[in-house]
């Protein structure tokens, strides 16, 4: 019966005569090219400096001892192996590459166990230079990535303060954001560059930002004064709906609306509801106008169709044939046709017309024999014209006071006259001038 004790990673042997006893007679000692045994139990390992102990296995045969501390050697040699895979992968940092490198040489150096332990040291050595490359790899690799950091910073800087001294309140705000995320995501690089860079980045957002929030509480004062003035362009839009005074009142809902627009928005949460107001007024106002309009039209229609009558009678005077008939004719259907009344807008033209060239052709005709007659007619067409310049002008007047007052229908009756008295200014005038 026997018991091994572990001391270090050497096996000590206790009760090693029990031991020696059991296992009967053997060789005195055995060994190999890298170790030996001798007969005590004491396994040795050769070095180029000599040989070693490595400890004791007096368990069993010479052969036993020295394959259990070869599968030592197994082990440490599976350890330096796999050392040399993760460091030519380039998984470990050149710093704890030379540590592992260091802590598993003096693994080499002292182990207790029997092969080729300088071939093992070897290796490991092997693994000095290139753990080296890949630090000056990693050094140049740092050095690139920080010069592109920089770079990238400093575009970031100069983009940044570009926003800064623009006035894109809502793209430039949502950009900076991004820049600031995108800063974040690089690296740092020497503390000096990181400080200023930083510190015109930061200063440009400041900037920025400050601008921002005065331009922004402009608009608020500016939202809250165009609020005030349109409160009261609604109250009195709201007076105006149902006025009857249509010419006027037009008017004035033309200039409410020029103030309107001029005073910009107001605070977005009564803006809307404030032009709802305004505009039901004006509809309102208007609605009642267009409906007044349509009934005038209405009655308008039929005088039209009066007039279109009046018409068929006098272009049946054409041609003229008998010129005092013609005219006596003329002045009756002239009267009718005034007491006719207005007709619609998008008819006056053309009746107009209709009635001025049989007006005309009589004039024509009367103009030719006045040629024909007595010099002294000329002082006569000289007091018409005068006489009609007068009445002209009497009638311009009072076509302005009729607009100014907004009085639509007297507007319409003055403008009518006018066109006719103008007509026959203009027959005056040829005649006056044909005797000058």
């Amino acid at each position: 019966m026997h018991r091994l004790r572990a001391g270090g990673d050497h096996l000590i042997a206790v009760d090693y005569h029990a031991a020696v006893m059991s296992q009967g007679s053997r060789e005195s000692e055995s060994g190999d090219e890298w170790g030996r045994v001798d007969e005590d139990g004491n396994v040795f390992v050769r070095t180029a400096d000599g040989e070693r102990s490595v400890g004791q296995y007096p368990a069993g045969t010479p052969a036993e001892a020295l394959a259990f501390f070869k599968e030592r050697f197994e082990a440490l040699s599976f350890e330096v192996e796999l050392l040399q895979q993760r460091i030519r992968s380039g998984v470990m940092s050149p710093e704890e590459a030379l540590e592992s490198v260091k802590t598993v040489s003096a693994q080499v150096a002292e182990a207790n166990a029997v092969g080729d332990l300088a071939s093992l040291a070897a290796r490991l050595e092997e693994l000095r230079p290139l753990i080296e490359a890949q630090r000056e790899a990693r050094r140049a690799e740092r050095v690139q990535k920080t010069a592109e950091a920089k770079e990238a910073k400093e575009k970031l800087v100069a983009e940044a303060e570009k926003i800064a001294e623009g006035s894109d309140w809502r793209a430039g705000a949502n950009r900076l954001r991004t820049l600031l995320d995108e800063w974040k995501a690089l690296p740092r690089i020497d503390r000096a560059s990181d400080d200023a860079l930083w510190k015109r980045f930061s200063g440009a957002r400041t900037s920025y930002t400050r601008r921002r929030k005065a331009h922004f509480a402009e608009q608020n004062e500016k939202r809250d004064t165009a609020r005030t003035v349109k409160e009261r362009l609604v109250t009195e839009a709201e007076s105006l709906a149902d006025s009857t005074e249509w010419g006027p009142t037009a008017g004035r809902y033309r200039e409410l609306m020029r103030q309107w627009k001029a005073a910009g928005p107001a605070p977005k949460e009564v803006d809307d509801e404030l032009w709802r107001r305004f505009r039901a007024a004006q509809d309102t106002f208007f609605g009642a106008r267009d409906a007044t309009n349509a009934a005038l039209d209405a009655e308008y229609a039929a005088n039209a169709e009066a007039k279109e009558k009046i018409l068929v009678e006098a272009e049946a005077l054409l041609p003229v044939t008998d010129l005092d008939a013609a005219k006596k004719a003329f002045r009756d259907i002239a009267d009718r046709w005034d007491a006719a009344g207005k007709v619609p807008r998008d008819r006056m033209k053309a009746l107009e017309g209709r009635i001025r060239a049989v007006e005309q052709a009589i004039r024509g005709l009367e103009d030719e024999q006045w040629r024909k007659s007595d010099p002294e007619k000329s002082a006569r067409a000289d007091d018409m014209v005068t006489k009609l310049e007068a009445a002209i002008a009497q009638v311009e007047a009072d076509l302005a006071k009729a607009r100014e007052s907004g009085n639509e229908k007297q507007v319409k009756e003055l403008e009518e006259n006018l066109a006719s008295r103008q007509s026959f200014l203009d027959m005056a005038r040829r005649v006056s001038a044909d005797y000058s």
